[in-house]
């Protein structure tokens, strides 16, 4: 079925759900009206009134009701702000234990509150997972006087917290977070329990000499509700990196280790595919054919790997093959102060902290030609599957998640619900363009950018990689085309670059930073009005009145020219991060167009068929038509999205597999890993 006409079909079936629900809503928003009267006090004593029904039942239909209502009321009073009917419903789907699809711009940040509360009401704690530290921290702080006056505590998890600053927000009744903090500290809690029933096997149980230490008592309370936003990114597409706590080789074993990397590093670029090595796209693994294992052993060798056996020096030249051809600068990681970084392509962000396991990393160190950091042991891990699995109750919310209903269903049973927009959308999809070479499609997409400009238009063009923004740069800065550059290098720049890309004719090139969790407002962000320390409230207020007219001026300008145009460069391996990139524009019933360019000889076609078969198809489609590469590409994707949908369902049965053998042997298969 075409997935137009699937979608088409699903949002039928919404209507019926809304008409089913139609009543539901009614009595909320008559509940709300009611508690609209109530001071402050009496809705405390409502919410503390539910608490006390919640504590009495596991069941939470009876609450929704009366839970959301005095939501409404909360942030109505507190921000001004009312949740819209569309927003009761998606609350409504995430306490079923569903994920909701709401486009950007439908207020998710704010429909979070409706289930956290819900679920807060046992006790028992609620837990928002968020994409990065600055997200959790602002939408706690945003949300937090709704949570307070309905007697609710609510707590932030941040990375440079104390183990005691993390058990006190844990202890609150909501805790916002991310889901690397939250695992990280399950991992920790679940070492220093086990650390505390040795010494109580040692020393005579808890009353023996050995007292248990406050920095060891556990951070985490009970799992019992998780809420992940952006879904689609924490849940699918950083599932394959497990989480995990590693400890340091000896010094001597590092030593040995440092000089295998560089050796193999410098000695890879002789190994050519199917000559000397086998290739496995969907694996991603590599296997030194006959001739290769025989390279391997005629390549010369320091005199210190002497005693070096054959199958370990296989080992690290598959892994700096494997490097070498999967891993590439400025699109993988960043080189920053001497270190590598890794650069998370769904989300265009530094990862901070964030390492490859296996000697992946050190492999590209060396590769790098910077110091190679010692190797380590995996001392914890832990997947993102197995870790969600343990709370009884999740929900999830993102712009993107129709299209990978079928892995929400199949690996965390959650359904996906499509939530209708507040407005009707008016964006425009503009057809694909092709073109054969990528410099053509670069520079047709500058011409068009250009053009667009003089219109009057803000646009942001979005790219796959830090070099291909820095490529689509050089070309309009040749074209004398004013413009920003927003990625992994400039991130400190990400608030003022992102407060301004809405203004009349602004140009921002970005890699995925700016497509997920990015909030472009159409002429901008007005100018912050400074009072004088001699104006009266009279003057100052007419002030920021006129400010704010003048903002909603050139906004309905901007508007009126067609709104934000968004320029796709290239196809992603995934169709949610393209399309998370095209819902920057047309918010809220906003104008706005999207276009996507591609060329035969993107990287996609290389991660979908290989690089010489890739080849091949260009050679053999030179003449083809736009159509038919338009066609082609779009089925590359979807084999990608399929293959990486295939790895991660041979993760979690594997990971299954061997937890349930860990387990039979009397072992933990979060703490005892033999890699």
């Amino acid at each position: 079925m075409h997935p137009v006409n699937s979608r088409a079909i699903l949002l039928q079936s919404f209507q019926a759900f809304l008409l089913k629900f139609g009543t539901v809503i009614s009595r909320i928003k008559s509940l709300a009206q009611k508690y609209s009267q109530y001071d402050d006090k009496q809705l405390k004593d409502l919410a503390l009134n539910l608490g006390f029904e919640s504590r009495q039942s596991e069941k939470i239909s009876p609450l929704i009701e009366r839970a959301f209502a005095l939501v409404q009321v909360a942030a109505q009073r507190e921000l001004g702000m009312t949740h819209y009917d569309v927003q009761l419903l998606g609350g409504y789907a995430m306490c079923q234990g569903n994920v909701a699809e709401m486009r950007t711009g439908e207020g998710k940040t704010l429909t979070a509150t409706l289930p956290m509360f819900v679920q807060a009401l046992a006790g028992r704690g609620a837990l928002l997972a968020t994409s990065n530290d600055y997200l959790a921290k602002r939408d706690a702080l945003w949300m937090q006087p709704v949570y307070n006056l309905l007697g609710m505590t609510i707590g932030v998890i941040q990375s440079e917290m104390s183990r005691e600053q993390r058990r006190a927000a844990y202890q609150c009744n909501i805790t916002y977070g991310t889901m690397k903090e939250f695992g990280f500290d399950f991992l920790r809690d679940h070492s220093m329990e086990r650390e505390q029933k040795q010494r109580e096997l040692w020393y005579g149980g808890p009353q023996g000499d050995v007292a248990e230490a406050a920095a060891s008592k556990p951070v985490h309370r009970k799992p019992h509700f998780l809420l992940i936003d952006e879904a689609d990114s924490i849940l699918i597409d950083d599932a394959r990196t497990p989480l995990i706590i590693s400890s340091a080789e000896d010094d001597a074993t590092h030593q040995q280790q440092t000089l295998l990397y560089q050796w193999s590093a410098k000695a890879v670029r002789r190994f050519e595919e199917e000559n000397h090595y086998w290739y496995d796209r969907e694996k991603r693994r590599v296997d030194l054919t006959p001739d290769g294992t025989a390279l391997v052993r005629d390549t010369p060798k320091p005199t210190e790997l002497a005693g070096i056996g054959l199958l370990e020096m296989y080992d690290f030249m598959e892994r700096a093959i494997q490097v070498n051809r999967d891993y590439k600068r400025d699109r993988d990681y960043v080189v920053r102060d001497g270190e590598i970084v890794i650069v998370d392509e769904a989300t265009g962000r530094i990862s901070e902290g964030r390492r490859w396991s296996r000697g992946i990393h050190q492999a590209i160190e060396a590769n790098e030609d910077v110091e190679v950091t010692m190797d380590t042991n995996t001392s914890a891990k832990i997947t993102v599957q197995s870790f969600v699995s343990r709370f009884p109750y999740i929900g999830g919310m993102t712009g993107t998640a129709y299209t990978s209903r079928k892995e929400f269903k199949k690996i965390y049973h959650m359904g996906v619900t499509v939530i209708p927009t507040h407005k009707k959308p008016q964006r425009k999809d503009l057809p694909i363009k092709y073109f054969f070479s990528e410099q053509e499609k670069f520079e047709n997409v500058v011409k068009d950018t250009i053009e667009i400009h003089n219109q009057g238009r803000p646009i942001l063009i979005g790219t796959r990689s830090i070099a291909k923004s820095n490529a689509v740069s050089e070309l309009l800065k040749q074209h004398n085309v004013p413009h920003e550059v927003l990625n992994a290098r400039e991130i400190q720049r990400e608030a003022e670059i992102i407060a301004q890309a809405g203004g009349r004719g602004k140009i921002t090139v970005a890699t995925n930073m700016a497509g997920r969790g990015t909030d472009i407002k159409i002429g901008g962000e007005p100018e912050k009005v400074i009072r004088n320390p001699n104006q009266s409230d009279e003057s100052f207020q007419a002030q920021v009145e006129a400010q704010e007219a003048k903002s909603k001026t050139l906004r309905d300008e901007i508007l009126a020219l067609g709104g934000m145009h968004v320029i796709g460069t290239e196809m992603h391996e995934s169709s949610r991060i393209d399309q998370q990139l095209f819902g920057r524009c047309g918010r809220q019933g906003e104008p706005g167009s999207v276009q996507l360019y591609i060329a035969a000889e993107d990287k996609l076609l290389e991660s979908a068929h290989g690089k010489q078969k890739a080849q091949q198809y260009r050679k053999a489609g030179a003449t083809r038509t736009a159509s038919y590469w338009i066609s082609f590409f779009k089925r590359a994707q979807r084999k990608v999205e399929n293959q990486h949908y295939r790895s991660r369902k041979i993760l979690m049965y594997n990971e299954k597999q061997l937890a349930k053998s860990q387990r039979e042997m009397g072992l933990d298969p979060i703490l005892d890993n033999f890699e």
